[in-house]
């Protein structure tokens, strides 16, 4: 089983080809992050890390046995027990419940070692994949937005003791 890990420093380059890897099959379903992502990769890393040690981020990565990042599970924005979560798996482990399992491992972490008590996820209307993982680890549709253009929709989770 894949290890989810919080992000640190010695994951720069094990997530930079992540990104790489999936670059284009990440944005058939979200935005690109665009070639400045990429270039300024060490010091944007640097600043996730600097971000997470201030308590307003948490960033995870699941590993497999080799090392190579098979998805990002991250926890922004973090204020008054909430935060929204972020996903992203490679597309070799797409449709195994790569992002089930790490979406639910990390809302586990949010509770117990975060002290969250409330999670929000948006994803784009036509991400089935997304909209399938979300609706399978309990989050609930609250409402739709617009995703750098594209109809989107909102999601809510509250964590309880359970989780």
């Amino acid at each position: 089983m894949p290890d989810l890990q919080r992000l640190a420093a010695l994951h720069a380059a094990a997530v930079l080809r992540f990104e790489l890897d999936n670059r284009e099959w990440f944005a058939r379903s979200v935005p690109d992050r665009g070639d400045a992502y990429f270039a300024d990769f060490d010091a944007r890393h640097a600043g996730l890390l600097a971000e997470q040690e201030a308590g307003v981020c948490h960033f995870h990565v699941l590993v497999d046995a080799d090392g190579t990042v098979l998805g990002r599970f991250n926890l922004v924005d973090v204020v008054d027990g909430e935060a929204e979560l972020g996903y992203r798996v490679a597309e070799r482990a797409a449709g195994r419940g790569v992002a089930t399992d790490g979406v639910r491992r990390v809302v586990a972490l949010a509770r117990r070692a975060y002290g969250l008590r409330r999670l929000t996820a948006m994803t784009t209307v036509d991400n089935a994949g997304s909209l399938a993982v979300l609706r399978r680890t309990g989050f609930t549709q609250v409402g739709e937005l617009s995703l750098d253009g594209r109809p989107g929709l909102r999601f809510v989770r509250e964590l309880t003791a359970d989780d």
